[in-house]
């Protein structure tokens, strides 16, 4: 069976455009798509060429602090990087506070949490 991947991961936030900015600081990302969604909501996509996450918020932003039952398990989004010295020293400067840090097979990771209060876990499987 040929292997399977996430092409991408719908969330909801308050402001995409924020959201899309910050990611593409943090993880050298860019813009895929924007346009219009569901229920008249407005969603960007960004990411690489590989994946992407879908940022979606409802009219004027009436979606973003919604509890959907089907997203209720959410726990965290993993991102993988080369550089994670390089990364935290961005999410730092984006004035965001990386916690939870770990060093164990098969890699170092730490921890953060967006102005959405989604956490995001970053992990590289590079040796310093």
């Amino acid at each position: 069976m040929p292997a399977a991947l996430i092409e991408h991961v719908n969330i909801t936030v308050r402001d995409p455009a924020r959201s899309a900015a910050l990611m593409t600081a943090l993880f050298g990302w860019h813009e895929r798509w924007r346009g219009p969604a569901r229920d008249g909501g407005f969603t960007i996509h960004v990411g690489s060429s590989a994946g992407y996450v879908a940022l979606y918020t409802g009219p004027d932003g009436a979606d973003a602090d919604a509890h959907f039952g089907k997203g209720a398990p959410l726990n965290h989004i993993g991102i993988e990087v080369d550089d994670l010295a390089a990364v935290e020293a961005r999410v730092i400067a984006a004035g965001l506070q990386p916690f939870a840090h770990d060093d164990y097979h098969p890699g170092r990771r730490f921890y953060f949490f967006d102005e959405n209060g989604i956490e995001f876990e970053i992990v590289s499987y590079a040796r310093p």
